[in-house]
């Protein structure tokens, strides 16, 4: 009996082994794929997603393999600044192709203990009290004691356990490649920022010091059929349509196209399977959130699973993954598809962008739309009318260094500024940090293994309470 099974291998699947290994629980990841893909569908990371990686240790891997850009233009594409003190030691994006950033990640889940099976397809599956058994296409089956599906948005995991998937279907489509251009990048430049000043679902960018540049355009008028893949001449009459000219492109490396279909999983679970990252939700890439968001359920899963296995999970403590992660896919949908409208080149649209755009001067509401986009505003419903409790806690300062050199083993931890209190029925659990910080406006939080604040206070017996619903019962 495996204890988790996991359903695809890209970032959300890797995070969540790697998560997972931490504690102990055997992990098989049955990927469709014999060979990691080349296609470059996100293009990096942001602040939330890099602390998360910095929890666990890892995050220099990513920093050293990417490059950091400043956070500008990231809302429809209207160019502002992004506002100083953003709350977090990473107020940029990390520039790094998704080829690398599902690299690394396997990498780690593989360094952690993960069995990683490529060219696994999962074709049925059955659950009953104690486990599900899943049927793979080359005749074999698994059994687990939980299966989790991310499988991306076509998932046939969450087919076969009957969650519908409700939304709007995709009404813009756009093409995507990688390919080289005729003209040298200083002509090619200042043709396609003008264009832009308008089309702001049009770009072409060098990838890194390469001859391959990245190319995006309106597929209005492109074969409907999603399920053909453009041809190189659909690129070309595309481009001169939309930019007057086809900058000379040849020698493409992949294509693809993609759309704007918002659509989101009714529940999360069904039994003993679980959902996860694009299986889950999916949604136009406006803002790059969409690894990001699959990586953060990775994150909000992974300990709270290890818990069930190990027979330690609280009653209920598997059904507030749905409950806190919904809501944030949520939003998501939400924002994108506001994008997209603002993005549209239509008069209408326009004029909204116009007042959008003045809106944005003011500090207030581009930091709210910033800190929406970098998922460091997440806050979790938990119950409590202090406003800590529930929201992500940054990289504190404390005398015997960084809060989060502190979450490697992903622990839950009571940091205790006082000394005053005792987490010590939890030991084998939760770390008793006894430490200060300036930037900590509480006598003490209990932080959960995810890093968002499960309690503040300095009452013994609330505290207790909250270790309970968290961590289940006391030890000795």
């Amino acid at each position: 009996m495996i204890d988790v099974i996991i359903a695809g291998g890209g970032p959300t699947g890797m995070m969540l082994a790697g998560e997972l290994r931490l504690h102990g629980v055997s992990v098989v990841v049955l990927e469709r794929d014999p060979e990691p893909t080349k296609v470059v569908r996100a293009l990096g990371m942001h602040a939330r997603s890099i602390e998360i990686l910095d929890q666990r240790g890892i995050a220099d891997r990513f920093l050293e393999a990417g490059t950091t850009h400043p956070l500008a233009g990231f809302f429809a594409g209207i160019d502002r600044p992004a506002p100083e003190k953003l709350g977090t030691k990473y107020p940029v994006v990390l520039g790094l192709p998704q080829p690398n950033i599902d690299r690394l990640l396997t990498e780690h889940a593989a360094e952690a203990g993960a069995e990683i099976r490529r060219g696994s397809t999962v074709s049925a599956l059955s659950q009953d009290g104690e486990g599900v058994t899943v049927e793979l296409a080359d005749g074999t089956s698994l059994r687990a004691r939980y299966l989790v599906g991310c499988d991306g948005g076509r998932s046939t995991v969450r087919k076969l356990v009957g969650i519908d998937f409700p939304g709007e279907p995709s009404r813009v489509e756009t093409l995507l490649g990688e390919m080289e251009i005729g003209i040298p990048w200083e002509e090619a430049m200042p043709l396609m920022l003008e264009v832009r000043k308008t089309q702001k679902r049009f770009g072409i960018g060098p990838m890194g010091g390469t001859a391959t540049y990245r190319v995006i355009v309106p597929a209005e008028g492109v074969n409907e059929d999603r399920a053909v893949m453009p041809s190189f001449d659909d690129f070309k009459r595309q481009l001169v349509a939309v930019a007057g000219t086809d900058f000379g492109v040849h020698s493409p490396r992949w294509m693809s196209r993609f759309g704007d279909a918002t659509r989101q999983a009714e529940r999360y679970r069904s039994g003993r399977v679980f959902l996860a990252g694009d299986a889950a939700h999916i949604h136009p890439p406006t803002g790059g959130q969409g690894l990001n968001l699959g990586v953060q359920d990775a994150f909000n899963l992974g300990w709270k699973l290890a818990a069930a296995v190990r027979g330690r999970a609280p009653d209920g403590l598997l059904d507030t993954y749905e409950a806190e992660r919904h809501p944030v896919a949520e939003e998501v949908l939400n924002n994108t598809r506001a994008q997209i409208e603002l993005m549209k080149v239509e008069p209408g649209p326009q004029a909204v962008r116009r007042v959008f755009t003045e809106l944005v001067q003011f500090e207030e509401v581009n930091r709210y739309l910033i800190e929406k986009i970098i998922a460091v505003s997440v806050r979790y419903d938990l119950g409590s009318e202090n406003d800590l409790v529930g929201r992500r806690i940054g990289d504190l300062a404390l005398k015997r260094g960084g809060l989060y050199s502190q979450m490697h083993a992903g622990r839950g931890i009571l940091l205790d500024q006082a000394g005053t209190l005792s987490a010590g029925g939890w030991a084998d659990r939760v770390d008793h940090v006894v430490d200060v910080s300036e930037d900590l406006d509480a006598p003490a939080v209990l932080i959960r293994p995810d890093g968002h604040v499960a309690w503040a206070g300095e009452d013994q017996e609330g505290l207790e309470g909250e270790l309970r619903r968290w961590f289940g019962e006391p030890t000795g």
